[in-house]
């Protein structure tokens, strides 16, 4: 993890928190029911998550209140337009975008000297069973702002405007009550501290409860995909709803996901890009036993390719050459079934978002995919960063360097 750190892959878009902002963090944890941290300075993401305290609370989530009752907390106007690394669903950062969007002066003028805790209220108070998430419709985002500023700027209002009428400006009272609260608060009459709740409406995605479940939409009949074999098990027991319910390994799941237009791959065309020879790579490495040179001269230099390719016994060689082996093989029989010359997994992470969805939709869809195949391994850091991290753990030192050089360059040349 040194190596992503050092090169900024991982936590580069952190938020420094250090000084007063501690304190001010540690009152929003305690207004959102949780123990403050006792750390002197962490840093957080766009949604006020920090990779420091979740490791101190060994808790990913803690800023969850059990999984039907996520939060954010804004410390920073620098949150805005930063990632969030470890999103709870699908539409955290879509949410967090538009709360910028919306009050960025605000947000402003109230972290001078507070914070705010948002509240993602989809009007659940808890889970009971995975079905709970197609209630998911709506949802209420509301704000709490440290030391209920917005509520004090219109008790001094309130009290200005009393003083002003009739003789009440001689009333000592007054007085100090006014000034009571300019010392403890500030002159809030000018400041911009109103934050209406925002409505935003879900359509399919994905949500870690219940160890993970997507939710697509785009039909009649709701699609459920789980990644938990228990929670899996105990759905599919349901007579209740109208839902289709399959787990993430199922292998009728690509082919439903074909049926309704959700996905798409041409084997022909494939093979002629960039993803294709990325991923064709990464099977190689992982079909690997003994090898006398660095994976990252192995899959850079054509000619070891090729020499370790042949060394590999014919069962191996088979799943790396499968796909144009079966290109070669359905130009002369049609009738070809995939799955019986191309290995699952391959074929799976060569699967695209169909194209008549929207931007958003194939986010989702790419999401899934990569979830079911995870061998793409730059598709794995843009869309599950949280797996990603976990697998570059396990890869040798040689494929690390590899891969970050490569998602290096490919940030280079998006932003070209």
């Amino acid at each position: 993890m040194d190596k992503l750190k050092a090169e900024k892959l991982f936590g580069g878009a952190l938020v420094p928190v250090t000084g007063s902002l501690v304190e001010r963090y540690n009152q929003c944890l305690t207004m959102i029911g949780q123990t403050p941290t006792g750390l002197d300075g962490f840093s957080v993401d766009g949604i006020g998550w920090s990779p420091e305290i979740a490791e101190e609370k060994n808790d990913l989530y803690y800023l969850n209140n059990g999984e039907a009752n996520p939060h954010a907390i804004i410390i920073s106007p620098m949150q805005e337009g930063r990632p969030v690394y470890v999103p709870f669903h699908s539409f955290d950062r879509e949410i967090m975008a538009i709360i910028f969007d919306t009050y960025s002066a605000v947000l402003k003028d109230i972290t001078k000297d507070g914070a705010v805790c948002v509240d993602l209220d989809q009007y659940i108070d808890a889970f009971y069973e995975p079905f709970d998430l197609l209630k998911y419709k709506n949802i209420s985002v509301g704000f709490k702002l440290l030391n209920e500023l917005d509520k004090v700027q219109k008790e001094q209002q309130d009290l200005i405007t009393h003083f002003n009428e009739g003789n009440n400006f001689i009333d000592e009272e007054i007085h100090i009550q006014l000034l009571a609260s300019a010392r403890k608060y500030g002159d809030l009459r000018k400041r911009k501290l109103s934050l209406k709740p925002i409505d935003y409406k879900t359509s399919s995605f994905y949500t870690r409860a219940f160890g993970g479940v997507f939710i697509i939409r785009k039909f009649a009949r709701p699609i459920m995909i789980f990644e938990s074999r228990e929670w899996h098990q105990k759905a599919i027991q349901d007579t209740l709803h109208d839902v289709l319910i399959y787990h993430i390994q199922d292998r009728e799941l690509i082919a439903q996901l074909e049926k309704n237009i959700l996905i798409d791959y041409n084997l022909k065309k494939v093979v002629e890009t960039e993803r294709y020879e990325r991923i064709k790579k990464h099977i190689l490495i992982e079909q690997l036993e003994e090898i006398e040179h660095s994976t990252e001269e192995i899959i850079s230099n054509q000619i070891l390719f090729k020499s370790y390719l042949n060394k590999m016994d014919i069962s191996r060689r088979n799943i790396v050459m499968g796909v144009e082996r079966y290109n070669e093989k359905v130009l002369i029989d049609k009738q070809l079934n995939v799955y019986d010359h191309i290995d699952h997994q391959f074929f799976h992470a060569l699967c695209e978002p169909h194209a008549t969805l929207s931007e958003k939709q194939k986010d989702l869809i790419w999401k899934l995919l990569i979830k079911i195949a995870p061998k793409d391994p730059l598709f794995l850091y843009w869309y599950d960063k949280e797996s990603f991290y976990e697998t570059y753990k396990k890869w040798d030192s040689s494929y690390q360097e590899w891969i970050i050089d490569y998602i290096k360059e490919q940030h280079k040349n998006e932003e070209s």
